[in-house]
C-alpha cells in the first residue's frame, strides 16, 4: 500500500512539474533553447538535476522543487538580458569565437587553445559538406561550438558548375600528413611512396616536420597547412 501510494505520488509529481518546466523553458526564450551557451548550458544541467532529484524522491518537498525551477528561470532571463545590454558582461559568461581555418590553412594555435583536434575540424567541415581544407576561406568556432564557414568566392552559393562552366572534379581530399606523421595507406591507395612525397615537398621547398596537415586528392594536388601560420582575422563578439 505504502509502495502504491509512493508510485501515485511520484507520477502526480510528473504530472505537475513538466507543464511548469515547460512554461519556464518558453520564458526563457528561444535562445537558451536552439543556441545553448555556456550558462544556458549550465542552467539546463541545473533544472535537470532539481526535476530529476524531484521525481525520484518523493521525500523532496514538491513546492521547493517548483520554487527551484521558477528562481532558475528568472535568473537566466536575467543574465540573459543583462549580456544583451553589456557586450563586456556578455564575453564574461561565455567563448569568445575562434578562428580555426583562414585561407584554407588551419590555425594549429588557435585549435590548441579551443582544444579541438584536426579530426574535430575537418568532421565539422565534412558536415557542411565540405571535402576540400582548400575550399575555405574563414571557418570560426561560434561560443556554442558549432562552425560558421565562408568558402571562397568560386565554391560559393553560386559556384562555375552553376554558371554551366566546367571544372575538373578533384574527388575527396584524404588526410596525408597529421601532425608530422605521414599516413602509409593514403600513399599506398594512390599507388605512391615517401620518396616521391619527398620530391612534391621538396619542390614546394617545404619540410615534412613544419607541416602540421597535409591532404591529397585523387589528382594528386597537395594541400598544405603549415604548423605556423600567418595573420588571424580579427573575429570578435
Amino acid at each position: 500500500m505504502e509502495l502504491l501510494k509512493e508510485l501515485l505520488l511520484v507520477s502526480g509529481r510528473i504530472v505537475t512539474i513538466f507543464p511548469l518546466l515547460l512554461a519556464i523553458a518558453l520564458f526563457m526564450g528561444k535562445r537558451s533553447v536552439g543556441e545553448l551557451p555556456v550558462f544556458d548550458f549550465l542552467v539546463v544541467i541545473a533544472l535537470g538535476a532539481v526535476v530529476g532529484a524531484d521525481i525520484a524522491d518523493p521525500k523532496i518537498e514538491h513546492i521547493h522543487t517548483a520554487v527551484a525551477i521558477i528562481l532558475i528561470g528568472l535568473l537566466q532571463r536575467v543574465v540573459s538580458v543583462w549580456a544583451i545590454k553589456s557586450r563586456t558582461f556578455g564575453k564574461w559568461i561565455t567563448f569568445e569565437p575562434t578562428v580555426v581555418v583562414s585561407d584554407g590553412t588551419l590555425l594549429v594555435k588557435n585549435m590548441r587553445k579551443v582544444r579541438y583536434s584536426t579530426d574535430n575540424i575537418l568532421q565539422m567541415l565534412r558536415e557542411k559538406d565540405i571535402f576540400h581544407l582548400n575550399d575555405v576561406e574563414l571557418a570560426i568556432l561560434e561560443a556554442n561550438g558549432k562552425l560558421s564557414v565562408y568558402k571562397k568566392p568560386l565554391k560559393a552559393t553560386v559556384t562555375l558548375a552553376d554558371m554551366g562552366l566546367p571544372e575538373p572534379p578533384k574527388g575527396i581530399a584524404y588526410p596525408l600528413i597529421l601532425e608530422g606523421a605521414v599516413s602509409e595507406k593514403v600513399l599506398s591507395y594512390l599507388h605512391k611512396d615517401e620518396a616521391w612525397l619527398e620530391d612534391q615537398l621538396q619542390a614546394k621547398g617545404i619540410q615534412k616536420e613544419d607541416i602540421f596537415y597535409a591532404s591529397i586528392d585523387d589528382n594528386l594536388e597537395l594541400h598544405i597547412s603549415q604548423t605556423s601560420s600567418g595573420p588571424i582575422p580579427p573575429i570578435e563578439h
